[in-house]
């Protein structure tokens, strides 16, 4: 299968493209950028100029491919609602290229606060991306979502975890909120990209999967990881410093929420069997970088 992925330079993205090239699938990468370009070329794949405010670029990738994979957004939670809506019209564009073809389309959410996969977004947070990839199976498009969790992590990890260390670096302690009894979940970024390819290979329309290796780690747990690693205590913040310590990301981290893959594994026999969150920071990568 030829496989259109935006991202296909990121984190996730470019995670999902080495695992579906080692399947076998032929992968057209969308880059913003030379340097984009010229890694996703190394690695093997046909490279495909644009971005996500580009919408034509995005309907010529999804023209030419037999699948797409979306996990591309723009990571700047200062301007989080714009983003948001940049993706949704990004969605959109290229389902109305793929109308009628019955080829999956999996677009990538999040999972927080959404315990299963039948959960829904509770009114008055919506998730527009989730919204715009389940309104195109509508279109005769094998529409799926993958949600994932507010930890995706792994060697080039650069977003929750990476920022709890390095405030702790800053102000001189780790950080939890409350009791820190607040469940925390993840997923290793090279469990979730063979989650991708299996949706693609075998997801039904309309689906929502899970992407959870860890249901709910306590993130007192974490914090103080990350406090003996860096020989500095864990203390207890409450959601409002949190938030104004940490911005976006302390507000998420005071959420927190037990997440279940259960009906994924099952429906898709997807089986995490890569080092867990926990894994990973007790063995001191996070802390080399």
């Amino acid at each position: 299968m030829r496989v259109f992925v935006t991202g296909a330079t990121g984190f996730v993205g470019s995670a999902v493209v080495r695992e579906l090239i080692g399947a076998g699938h032929q992968v057209l990468g969308l880059a913003r950028s030379d340097a984009g370009a010229a890694s996703l070329a190394a690695a093997g794949v046909d490279v495909l100029r644009g971005s996500l405010e580009d919408v034509e670029s995005l309907k010529r990738g999804a023209a030419a491919a037999d699948g797409v994979i979306h996990t591309a957004f723009i990571h700047d939670f200062t301007t989080f609602a714009a983003n948001a809506e940049i993706d949704k019209i990004a969605i959109a564009a290229m389902a109305d290229t793929l109308a009628g073809t019955d080829k999956p389309l999996l677009v990538t959410s999040g999972c927080l606060g959404l315990p299963t996969e039948d959960a829904t977004p509770p009114v008055g947070f919506p998730r527009k991306s989730e919204e715009a990839g389940l309104a195109a199976a509508a279109k005769g498009i094998r529409a799926m979502v993958i949600r994932l969790p507010p930890s995706v992590h792994g060697d080039g990890d650069h977003g929750f975890v990476p920022a709890l260390i390095e405030l702790a670096r800053e102000k001189g302690f780790s950080m939890y909120v409350g009791e820190g009894a607040n469940p925390w979940s993840a997923v290793h970024r090279l469990d979730a990209a063979k989650l991708y390819r299996l949706a693609l290979e075998k997801g039904v329309a309309g689906a929502r999967y899970h992407g959870i290796g860890d249901e709910g780690i306590p993130t007192r747990e974490l914090a103080e990881i990350i406090g003996k690693r860096l020989n500095v205590p864990a203390v207890s913040k409450t959601p409002e410093e949190a938030t104004q310590l940490l911005g976006f990301i302390g507000h998420v981290l005071a959420l927190g929420g037990r997440t279940s893959s259960a009906q994924t594994r099952e429906r898709l026999g997807w089986k995490p069997i890569e080092p867990g969150l926990v894994a990973d920071l007790e063995h001191g990568r996070y802390f080399d970088m």
